[in-house]
């Protein structure tokens, strides 16, 4: 389940990279996608440490 959250994590940021790279956005899409990639990988070093 913690490999699955960072594995999520890592995409969402690889898509949001790959949508500032190619300069296709969907408004603020692409910083949601940002904002819930952090808060994944957060709570993986939160519950990695327990």
């Amino acid at each position: 389940m913690i490999n699955l959250l960072l594995i999520i994590g890592v995409i969402l940021v690889v898509l949001w990279l790959f949508g500032l790279i190619t300069s296709y956005t969907l408004g603020g899409g692409i910083h949601v996608l940002l904002v819930i990639a952090v808060i994944v990988i957060i709570i993986w070093f939160i519950t990695r440490n327990r």
